[in-house]
């Protein structure tokens, strides 16, 4: 973090500019982290900085308070350039209870700002946090520039005139916070002081009590000796066009409606609630004028069945869930298959087997989505690789599936769906539409076909009550072209043949491959999904420190792209991260007969950029003349 600091004028404190801040809010589940976390990202937008965040819930709605069990955190990188993760250590961490300093100190880089609510350490907060001793006397806290706030006090001194209880004063201590941290690093507190009008317009007792809380923490860090030091960031040089924040979960939201605009379809979206998925039916929710129907069925089998039923009618069809739901759903999948309907299925990965850890990040579902069915029942599989990346993938996957008359699946995570980031709007006049032709109807005559074929080996999707183009479908297998019933075994391999002939023809649908970095080299770093950011930030790293090493990122994860064979032959070793125990490396082995090497993680977290750039380090040389050629480039 580079900075230059402007000097005390009549006693002012002084303001360093820095490239860019890391800060973490941690509390409570019931603190208002997550309300926090989400202003300060907005502001930080606002005021032109480039922006990641990293949400962090706890698994238990309501885990015991105070417990570290219920901690819930989130944090912020903004700076004035390109970032592509929400950061390593953290350059401030604020923390209003024991149990959050505890779980969050070790990200904390020496010499880090730690603010804390020293109102919330007394010996019954100490318990709770399983702790036999304050952590604010341990020698450790050295380390830091640790100021004690006692916020919890000052907040309902600031409201105290308002006539609240106790316990809705200290629920305005979320915004006290906010606008310590605003004042420290330097944030405009004005769209904030509108979200709060907003969102308790209903209430005038709780919209004053919480803009005074927020100025009162702004005071408070203007006035007092314990902080002389603020920071600015500025604006980053992002390329010209208008630009808002947004969630992974939300972009795709918004992907699937433009997909359904540009190839006018009705949007029908079938879901059951699971974590980290929900945020998808509940943004569709608000879209009803758009003529979005959201279905929130009985359970994961009826919310697939129900999708598959509007394909069938001619609707743009979505179910979406979690790993444990796509296991439910996954019979289902294979009628789609069976019947070739285009359907967008949806899988938010999260932390498993089972139950598992629903409110961690994990990728360990790419073999679910590419083999969970009985049969030989293969379907596309696009993996999204940031939030704002969400809303291409969703246009992506729709073009596909009704391209070639197939399911789809989209795979996004919870570090994607629940993380943000500037997001420049596209222009929908520019968006290329998705064409499709129903056929019409036929004189009593003529024979429809069903099962018809094209030169990419679609067949018609024909509307029920077309006259004339009346047809069975089921689930048992269909005759090529009549789409009768047929046992025979010839004809069997004729269609098992062609369903998987027409996943492969995804391939003539997509560009080539992009690789970062040299054309050739000693190390290959081959990623996908949310590993992105964390990986191609390693590798600019690794380059500028003069090694011979690139980034290529999948999107297309069934069928690889066409290119990829030629891509790993032109590095000496591969190395591939994942989330998982190794998904992505298995089927680079077995398909490309390389000797590729995994770097895996399953803590629920994402990988930090440290830990790639070492890793990188350790299969790379590097010499000097590279050293000075990559800190030249």
């Amino acid at each position: 973090m580079s900075m230059d600091v402007a000097p005390k004028a009549n006693g002012a404190k002084q303001v360093k500019q820095v490239s860019g801040i890391t800060v973490r809010l941690v509390g409570d589940s019931g603190d208002g982290m997550q309300l926090l976390g989400t202003q300060l990202t907005n502001t930080s937008a606002l005021s032109g900085n480039d922006v990641a965040t990293f949400p962090d819930f706890p698994a238990e709605i309501r885990a015991p308070r105070g417990t570290r069990a219920g901690v819930s955190g989130f944090q912020v990188q903004f700076a004035s350039h390109e970032v592509h993760t929400p950061g390593d250590t953290l350059d401030g961490l604020v923390a209003m209870n024991p149990a959050a300093l505890v779980t969050n100190i070790a990200d904390l880089c020496p010499g880090g700002l730690l603010i804390v609510d020293e109102d919330s350490f007394e010996d019954k907060d100490l318990k709770l946090a399983n702790l036999g001793t304050d952590p604010l006397e341990d020698p450790a806290m050295e380390n830091y520039r640790l100021v004690k706030v006692p916020m919890t006090k000052l907040t309902r001194t600031a409201v105290q005139s308002l006539g609240l209880s106790v316990k809705e004063a200290d629920r305005c201590r979320n915004f006290f916070a906010m606008g310590l941290v605003y004042w420290l690093y330097g944030r405009d507190t004005e769209s904030t002081l509108r979200f709060i009008r907003s969102k308790f317009s209903k209430s005038e007792q709780i919209q004053q009590a919480n803009e005074r809380a927020l100025q009162a923490g702004w005071a408070y860090g203007e006035t007092t000796e314990q902080l002389d030091i603020s920071y600015r960031v500025e604006a980053a040089a992002l390329p010209p066009g208008h630009y808002r924040n947004v969630m992974g979960n939300q972009a795709l939201a918004w992907g699937l409606m433009a997909a359904a605009e540009l190839s006018k379809k009705e949007l029908f979206y079938g879901s059951y609630p699971i974590t980290p998925a929900s945020d998808i039916l509940h943004e569709l929710c608000k879209y009803k004028n758009f003529g979005v129907i959201t279905f929130q069925a009985e359970d994961e089998i009826a919310a697939v069945c129900g999708a598959i039923g509007a394909a069938y009618g001619g609707s743009m069809a979505v179910t979406t869930s979690s790993g444990p739901g796509i296991a439910l759903k996954a019979e289902a999948m294979g009628l789609a298959v069976m019947l070739e309907l285009p359907l967008i299925v949806i899988d938010v990965q999260r932390g498993g087997p089972s139950t598992g850890l629903p409110t961690k990040t994990e990728q360990a579902d790419l073999l679910q989505v590419l083999f969970g069915r009985n049969g030989e029942a293969p379907v596309p599989v696009l993996a999204a690789r940031s939030p704002g990346d969400c809303f291409d993938t969703a246009v992506e996957a729709w073009r596909i599936a009704t391209r070639l008359m197939i399911p789809v699946v989209i795979l996004s995570d919870g570090y994607i769906a629940n993380g943000a980031e500037p997001w420049e709007i596209p222009d929908m006049n520019k968006l290329a539409a998705i064409e499709i032709e129903h056929p019409g109807p036929i004189s009593k005559d003529e024979k429809f076909r069903p099962y018809q074929r094209d030169e990419m080996l679609a067949r018609p999707w024909a509307l029920p009550g077309t006259k004339g183009l009346e047809h069975r479908v089921g689930g048992i297998e269909k005759q090529d072209g009549t789409g009768n019933i047929s046992y025979d075994p010839e004809n069997h391999q004729k269609m098992v043949n062609i369903r998987a002939q027409k996943v492969a023809n995804v391939a003539k649908m997509i560009g080539p491959q992009e690789v970062f970095g040299p054309r050739e080299g000693e190390l290959l770093v081959l990623s996908w999904g949310g590993t992105y950011g964390a990986c191609r930030t390693a590798v600019i790293e690794s380059i500028a420190a003069g090694r011979r090493v690139a980034h290529c990122h999948l999107r297309h994860l069934n069928p690889f792209p066409s290119d990829l064979a030629d891509i790993l032959s032109r590095y000496e070793s591969v190395l591939v991260p994942e989330l998982n125990m190794g998904q992505l490396l298995m089927l680079i082995r077995s398909r490309y007969l390389i000797d590729a090497e995994g770097f895996n993680k399953v803590k629920g977290k994402p990988f930090a950029v440290s830990e790639l750039v070492s890793k990188i380090a350790a299969m790379t040389t590097v010499t000097q003349e590279e050293v000075l050629a990559g800190a030249s480039a």
